[in-house]
């Protein structure tokens, strides 16, 4: 396995969660500016059709809430790549609603794509990560799970899981794989707008004068922070929870 030098992901492994839209879909263009062969994962794998790239690219349709899926893709994923040295969760869901309002299978849902999602892409890559030189895990959470907001508790909850799990086994695999979190403020994507045309109620609207930099990010803001903790840059640097949210966390 080739280990990164400088700021190059070059000939990099990585498999990417959430790879459609998004955070993740710019993660994707991103690294494979950088030279990555990448394995796309999503359910909506036709919203990859128009991804291009001049390193090998395979898609897979996957839900990483289903361990059968999870544990298919990530072994086919690694035999067409010839292994895995790099995994981004960036799968997630968020669905509105109070405490009052949120459903056991809202809740239950939200739980078990953007943290046992995690849990079995970790799992199931863990084999070829620990033979890979230079191995790194970045896990996509959210602000949220610093400093709630109130839309959403099971969202809050499942990122705030999400950490606390990334940072248990950032200690149990140290030193082989590193493993972080991003916690990225409001975002420039397609889910933020459905999240906002969702909102009707003027307490729970995002207010960006909570934000020190008083502006949405753009999604390659935060894909640029992935690469910083997916290349050798960051060596030095296993469980920590990145705070990307233009100051939002520290009012």
């Amino acid at each position: 396995m080739n280990i990164a030098t400088g700021k190059s992901l070059r000939d990099r492994k990585v498999i990417i969660t959430g790879a459609s839209s998004g955070i993740g879909r710019a993660v994707a263009e991103l690294f494979a500016d950088q030279g990555c062969t990448l394995a796309l994962m999503d359910l909506n794998t036709d919203a990859l059709s128009d991804f291009t790239s001049s390193s090998p690219v395979f898609n897979f349709k996957v839900d990483v809430s289903s361990e059968n899926d999870v544990m298919n893709a990530v072994y086919q994923a690694a035999e067409k790549m010839g292994g895995v040295d790099g995994l981004v969760n960036a799968a997630g869901i968020i669905i509105l609603g109070s405490l009052s309002s949120t459903t056991l299978l809202d809740w239950q849902r939200q739980l078990d794509v953007n943290v046992t999602g995690a849990f079995l892409m970790c799992r199931a890559a863990l084999p070829w990560l620990k033979e890979a030189k230079a191995a790194t895990i970045v896990n996509i959470a959210s602000a949220q799970a610093l400093r709630p907001a109130g839309a959403s508790p099971g969202y809050a909850a499942s990122k705030a899981a999400l950490v606390v799990f990334s940072k248990a086994i950032a200690a149990e695999l140290a030193p082989s794989v590193r493993v972080n979190t991003i916690c990225p403020g409001i975002v420039d994507t397609p889910m933020v707008a459905k999240v906002n045309q969702n909102m009707d109620k003027p307490d729970t609207t995002p207010k960006l004068d909570d934000y020190a930099l008083g502006r949405m990010a753009n999604a390659k803001e935060i894909a640029s922070a992935v690469f910083f903790l997916s290349n050798d840059e960051s060596s030095f640097i296993t469980g920590i929870a990145m705070a990307v949210d233009g100051g939002r966390s520290f009012h």
